[in-house]
């Protein structure tokens, strides 16, 4: 990829990244017998559809607006989740799925009826809680004491709501198989009497099966075993981020590099709480094409956004020569969950995007301008 033919700032995605993801996730699928989609609260660049659906036909919406992306763009029916449905929002949230969960007990008992009227089949399931992840990060974690997410296994009895097809759970965050593996464990101990009650378990997002370290074939040996136990039971996998992983970077440039009491900050036109807030929400350090960690005999620099947010910064990263106004700096693995998390706080332009395409081109897909911040608005 040439930086340089990129405009800056822009989120650029590389479609033989891309496709190299959807590969190995569509081998996946093929090979354990699972049902994979896409997570859209990941990854929803819908210009790119086209090219997931080569690969992966379906996805999972989490609102009304992902569950008309997925029947407009995707050109199917959403497997859909909401931690809570409005009146007003569900009946549409419903025509555009094919399956929908509920978040308890109350939100199946009151919607459920709704569900069968939208003149297609509508296959209705319950998110259950087991109360166990291995998520370290307690913004990430579903499964803490006291979670609004699922409903615990103390509070079903010994069948389930008449309606219910399915079971749903999600525990992982940019998780292992090993951690799946566990996972299961501890559902199957909870809520295995239920199975023979439903027709399909889906087991959530988080399974990063594209990472290099990820052991896709001890994934797939645990999903069929696991079909092997329970053959009548439709497994459904629906990572996010797995499918983005590392297949695109923010381009941005230096403007101004400032100093106080020694500390450098090479001012950018990206902001990180606009258009990096996960950076700040894990938190964790991105990392920087051609940058180091700090080293005393190198030029350090903070990396500063360019909103009036007195956070807006992260640092610190050391490079082979000062840099200079007009030097780029290139995120990396930005596309996944960073892309969908993007504001306009203090009317700061979103960045571009773009798609580097299989043919070394670039290609621009958006750029964005005062209109677009003020219809946000009114």
């Amino acid at each position: 990829m040439d930086y340089n033919k990129i405009p800056s700032p822009c989120f650029v995605l590389d479609e033989v990244r891309l496709r190299k993801n959807l590969e190995l996730i569509r081998s996946v699928k093929e090979r354990a017998g699972v049902e994979i989609i896409l997570a859209f609260k990941a990854f929803s660049m819908w210009s790119v559809f086209p090219i997931v659906r080569e690969y992966i036909p379906y996805s999972t919406a989490s609102s009304l607006s992902e569950a008309q992306l997925a029947f407009e763009e995707m050109g199917s029916l959403a497997h859909t989740y909401a931690p809570a449905y409005t009146d007003e929002e569900f009946p549409t949230i419903a025509k555009y799925s094919s399956h929908v969960t509920f978040n308890s007990l109350s939100q199946f008992e009151r919607l459920y009826p709704v569900s069968q009227k939208v003149g297609h089949p509508v296959s209705c399931g319950l998110r259950i809680n087991p109360e166990f992840s291995d998520v370290e990060t307690d913004l990430y974690n579903p499964c803490a004491p006291g979670s609004r997410l699922g409903v615990v296994a103390d509070r079903l009895g010994e069948k389930l709501p008449e309606g219910i097809e399915g079971l749903h759970f999600h525990t992982l965050c940019e998780s292992r198989s090993t951690d799946l593996e566990k996972t299961l464990a501890v559902v199957e101990e909870k809520f295995g009497k239920y199975f023979s009650q439903i027709k399909w378990l889906n087991m959530g997002g988080g399974h990063l099966m594209t990472h290099k370290e990820y052991d896709t074939e001890h994934l797939i040996e645990l999903l069929r075993n696991f079909n092997a136990k329970y053959p009548h039971l439709q497994l459904i996998l629906e990572p996010g981020s797995a499918f983005a992983w590392q297949t695109g970077e923010l381009v941005s440039s230096v403007v101004d590099i400032v100093e106080n009491k020694g500390i450098k900050t090479a001012m950018l036109n990206v902001s990180f709480a606009c258009h990096m807030p996960d950076c700040l929400e894990m938190p964790y350090k991105p990392t920087i094409l051609s940058a180091i960690d700090p080293q005393e005999d190198k030029p350090t620099y903070r990396m500063g956004g360019n909103s009036c947010l007195s956070g807006d910064y992260f640092g610190d990263w050391s490079f082979d020569n000062e840099l200079k106004i007009g030097d780029r700096i290139v995120f990396m693995d930005m596309i996944h969950y960073t892309m969908v998390k993007t504001t306009t706080f203090n009317g700061v332009s979103h960045p571009s995007i773009g798609i580097w395409t299989k043919e070394n081109e670039f290609k621009l897909i958006k750029q964005f301008g005062y209109e677009d911040f003020k219809n946000r608005l009114s």
